[in-house]
């Protein structure tokens, strides 16, 4: 479970994206880390509490119902949000990772076409879906593997060398402040990063989804919130850090973060082993991205949100259609960074980030209003407790809330702001559509009563 949850969340967006976010925000950038980072923290502690008290297929996308069981239309309208915005952040990755795996593999085979790349990385990872739930383990598992080693090393040689204790080189520190400053270009590029960053960090919330296949669901994803969302923390914060203690902010070279501060280092073949690094991670999060759209599609039909022929399962029990799909989606959008890259495949990527946004903040609300139900009703549940009840929920959607706000007023996000408030819009009018024409499953028999528990 740890492994899927370290899959989902470290791919790209750490290795290459974080070079953007330093280029703009200096080494504060770091601060935008911790920050977002403490947030998802929350988030995910918030997820570990309900995960742990009502393990269910689609996890948050329940909860999200749940929440609001006593205003039945608001509730489905709550989950039929929660869970197709989920779903479109994942198919968008999907097409991400492929493009940018794509554009990896030519590095070693320039004379490949880099759509006929990404294609075939798609079959390879949809084929590995479609075999079995324990194929797509085992392949994040190892994924997860090659990723999580590649970081570990890597902060013990930076910090080796950072201290001075590599050979012949002193200790220094002087890029944090070198170059104008720790936080050159002032406080609203950091809060750019914020915002990129939490882009970045989502995918940890992807194991309370895989729980609900485990043997013991309530008991794995209490280990794996617990440890998660520390080892994350730990990786993305100490390695940039790192990152900017040996590459100055403002040089080129932060294009390529990693590969540059290996360089810094004199590593040799530096560019061949963070290639190779990176093109694991895009793997391993197109592979997330095709488990978790797949079945946060499966447990969309379960509620009549989606197509109820979707929930098909296959004779090793895979949703094979709600993989095929998501599949077809990716396809399409590859397509469309080629055919349409600055206007359908440009409107994909700049809504996708501030709709994962959107998904936290129902979490958070989602908890606020089943764990005071839990409290009054069956308290024998809450065996694991968000921390300081219900304070910190507050402070994590004022926290994310005030992100989206900032969007407003930073020229660079207003064009995803707005694509992503579209996007919502676009999933409002879909609800509209299937309240009209689609099936009216009674959410007040979803009511938080002991004996309804079960049901999920």
């Amino acid at each position: 479970m740890t492994m899927i949850a370290l899959g989902g969340v470290i791919g790209a967006g750490l290795f290459v994206g974080s070079g953007v976010v330093i280029k703009a925000a200096g080494p504060a950038a770091v601060v935008a880390f911790v920050v977002t980072g403490l947030l998802v923290v929350l988030v995910m502690r918030m997820l570990g509490e309900m995960a742990v008290a009502l393990p269910a297929v689609g996890s948050f996308y329940e909860y999200a119902r749940l929440a609001f069981s006593d205003r039945p239309r608001l509730g489905e309208l709550a989950g039929f949000l929660t869970g197709w915005m989920y779903w479109y952040f994942w198919v968008i990755v999907v097409a991400l990772e492929a493009v940018a795996g794509a554009g990896l593999v030519r590095f070693w085979l320039p004379d490949e076409p880099t759509w006929a790349i990404s294609l075939a990385l798609l079959l390879l990872l949809t084929v590995t879906n479609l075999v079995s739930v324990r194929s797509f383990g085992e392949f994040e598992f190892w994924f997860a593997s090659i990723k999580v080693a590649a970081i570990v090393v890597f902060l013990m040689l930076a910090s080796v060398y950072v201290m001075g204790l590599w050979p012949g080189v002193a200790p220094s520190v002087a890029n944090l402040t070198a170059h104008g400053g720790f936080a050159p270009n002032g406080i609203l590029p950091v809060m750019t990063g914020a915002v990129a960053v939490t882009g970045f960090y989502f995918g940890v919330e992807l194991v309370t989804i895989a729980a609900a296949e485990a043997a013991e669901p309530a008991q794995a994803v209490a280990r794996a919130t617990n440890s998660t969302v520390a080892r994350v923390l730990f990786f993305y914060v100490g390695s940039i850090l790192l990152v900017v203690c040996l590459v100055p902010w403002n040089s080129a070279a932060i294009a390529t973060p990693y590969v540059s501060a290996l360089n810094a280092m004199r590593i040799p073949a530096a560019a061949h082993i963070m290639n190779a690094v990176i093109l694991t991670a895009v793997l391993s999060a197109l592979n997330s991205g095709l488990y978790a759209s797949s079945r946060m599609l499966f447990a969309l039909t379960r509620r009549g949100d989606a197509p109820a022929s979707l929930a098909k399962l296959s004779s090793n029990g895979v949703p094979t259609r709600a993989i095929l799909l998501a599949t077809l989606f990716g396809y399409g959008a590859v397509v469309m960074s080629y055919v349409s890259p600055e206007t359908v495949f440009a409107f994909l990527v700049n809504s996708y980030g501030t709709v994962a946004i959107f998904v936290y903040v129902l979490i958070a609300v989602s908890q606020l209003r089943l764990r005071a139900r839990l409290e009054r009703e069956d308290p024998a549940r809450l065996r694991l407790r968000m921390w300081a009840y219900p304070y910190l929920t507050y402070v994590a959607i004022a926290g994310m809330l005030a992100i989206v706000l900032a969007m407003a007023f930073i020229p660079d996000q207003r064009t995803p702001l707005i694509f992503g408030v579209i996007s919502v819009g676009i999933l409002v009018l879909g609800f509209g559509a299937r309240v009209h024409f689609g099936t009216k499953p009674d959410i007040a028999t979803l009511a938080m009563e002991p004996h309804r528990y079960e049901e999920l």
